[in-house]
């Protein structure tokens, strides 16, 4: 089943929140509402996801140490960017209507794990980038010294903020060991679940979640685990959408792209996933104690019609990743 190509005005928003905890902290939200477009636009896009509940399990251990050569200094390539031995279970990817998807908590994760797929999240990166004037981040941050980043994906968010952060430890979390080896040595990655408990032996100063729409079964629980592991002071930042489009001029009522994007929603809510955490972001931070919570609303293009070159081509190589059967997981598990 694929999503329809209609060729009206759409939009997508969502909703961004960077948030602090404890003491002062900030929290402020962006969510990029879309705006209208005028060319054909594809298919509607739910953003990047992740885990599912938990069980008690924490992120599974390199075994031993790994010789690292020196001659390096900034970057390595071995698999001590790792935290986890790679077993065979958690690289044994299943298939499923064409595409390759995770192994770890098997079925959590409705979309892919494929090249195709790694390429389309590295052009979502470049996408929300354009959209948050190139800043990797919108919170006020003062020498992290412990960075996480949940649902990493290719881990790119992680690498280059390893290279801005060369002092801070920089861990970026997925269910898919994906990730690049050459990255920077103060970056690492664990397979694990961020909906499981977590067992992280010291607290962060900078908590990093985007685009997990579609991916979390229990987002109050999620965002008081980050208000719990942050340092006093410190600060999570969430940046997540609204899945449903919406068009200014109204041009996008009753079309098929409307009816599939209402259908596709529901179907992600059936399974226990919401697409649609933006907009709940702020009360959630508030209930769990966050303080000096800031929110930002982005708009976010679907589709040909930017005026910037560059968004309008980032946008119009990203939907066509969405379609079809990146899709087809979560009708088949309801």
């Amino acid at each position: 089943m694929s999503a329809p190509t209609p060729a009206e005005e759409q939009n997508q928003t969502s909703e961004t929140t960077h948030l602090a905890t404890q003491a002062p902290a900030q929290i402020a939200q962006a969510e990029p509402q879309a705006q209208p477009q005028a060319a054909q636009p594809q298919a509607a896009q739910p953003q990047a996801a992740q885990p599912q509940a938990a069980q008690k399990r924490a992120p599974v251990q390199a075994a031993g140490d790994i010789a690292i050569d020196d001659s390096n200094s900034a970057y390595s390539d071995d698999l001590s960017t790792y935290t986890a031995s790679l077993t065979s279970s958690v690289l044994n990817f299943p298939t499923e209507n064409g595409r390759r998807y995770h192994a770890f908590r098997e079925g959590t994760y409705v979309f892919p794990n494929d090249e195709s797929e790694q390429d389309r999240m590295d052009i979502h990166h470049e996408m929300i980038l354009k959209a948050c004037g190139g800043k990797l981040h919108l919170a006020p941050l003062t020498n992290p010294r412990r960075i996480l980043d949940l649902g990493t994906g290719t881990g790119i968010w992680c690498i280059e903020m390893g290279d801005i952060y060369p002092d801070a430890e920089v861990i970026g979390n997925d269910f898919s060991p994906v990730q690049p080896n050459m990255v920077p040595r103060n970056v690492k990655f664990e397979v694990d679940d961020v909906e499981a408990p977590w067992t992280h032996p010291t607290k962060f100063d900078y908590i990093h979640s985007r685009f997990m729409a579609g991916s979390i079964a229990d987002w109050p629980k999620l965002v008081q685990t980050c208000y719990d592991n942050l340092t006093p002071g410190g600060i999570a930042e969430f940046q997540d959408g609204d899945f449903l489009l919406y068009s200014e001029d109204g041009s996008i009522k009753d079309s098929w792209l409307e009816k599939w994007n209402v259908d596709f929603e529901k179907a992600a809510r059936m399974g226990g996933r919401t697409l649609r955490p933006g907009p709940h972001l702020e009360d959630w931070v508030r209930a769990a104690g966050f303080e000096d919570v800031h929110r930002e609303k982005i708009r976010l293009p679907i589709g040909l019609w930017p005026k910037d070159r560059q968004m309008a081509s980032n946008t119009s190589e990203h939907q066509p990743r969405l379609s079809e059967e990146p899709q087809l997981m979560i009708y088949s598990r309801i």
